[in-house]
């Protein structure tokens, strides 16, 4: 078996640490943001700029915003991230009976820091993140690398993808694997039945339920 994680509300929480250098973009290019923070919240999942330019920041100079975004998330991504509840016996338990990787809008440099800051980096034999495709999740693409990487054969292997919002899900549908939507997340169970019929509680729940097959 396969199992694929998206990182941010699947298997971490770096909410605090994405939306405070939102503020820290908009306050060093003066751009006067008007939302809130469930504003920031909502566009999680997405690509930087994507995020910014759904806030209201105009293409012309979006990448200023990533830009600025990037210099201090770096300095405080792994400090200002924690690991969800049961995420650490999550990954333990699926790397005895799946090969595991992860697919995650956030860049490697990111990416790598966080999950052996905690000890769980070691069971992935790939991580996917922005700076390895042309088109991130909700896409194919993605999804289709880690695939390739791990030498999936669709007629020996099951793929799974286990995320916690639409983007994932969809994702993994173009990609025509299954999908495990997560409630521990950024998004709801109303969200996301619409996209898979398997929903559970967080990652531990839904790698029990992929032990159990």
């Amino acid at each position: 078996m396969i199992i694929l994680f998206d990182l941010d509300g699947t298997l971490i929480d770096s909410t605090d640490a994405i939306t405070s250098t939102f503020l820290y973009a908009f306050s060093t290019h003066s751009f006067d943001f008007k939302g809130s923070l469930e504003d920031i919240k909502k566009q999680i999942g997405y690509p930087l700029d994507i995020m910014f330019e759904n806030l209201g920041v105009s293409k012309s100079v979006v990448w200023d915003f990533v830009d600025s975004y990037k210099m201090r998330y770096k300095d405080i991504s792994v400090a200002q991230t924690t690991l969800l509840e049961n995420a650490f016996e999550a990954v333990n338990l699926a790397s005895k009976f799946a090969k595991l990787g992860v697919v995650t809008t956030k860049t490697r440099i990111y990416s790598t820091p966080i999950l052996d800051n905690f000890d769980i980096g070691k069971h992935f034999e790939v991580i996917i993140g922005r700076e390895d495709v042309e088109n991130p999740k909700p896409h194919e693409e993605p999804i289709l690398k880690a695939l390739h990487s791990l030498n999936y054969d669709k007629n020996k292997n099951e793929a799974f993808m286990i995320g916690d919002t639409k983007l994932d899900l969809i994702s993994a549908k173009n990609a025509s694997i299954n999908s495990i939507g997560l409630l521990c997340g950024y998004s709801n169970e109303e969200e996301l039945s619409k996209y898979t019929n398997i929903i559970k509680k967080d990652s531990l729940e839904a790698v029990k339920y992929l032990a159990s097959l």
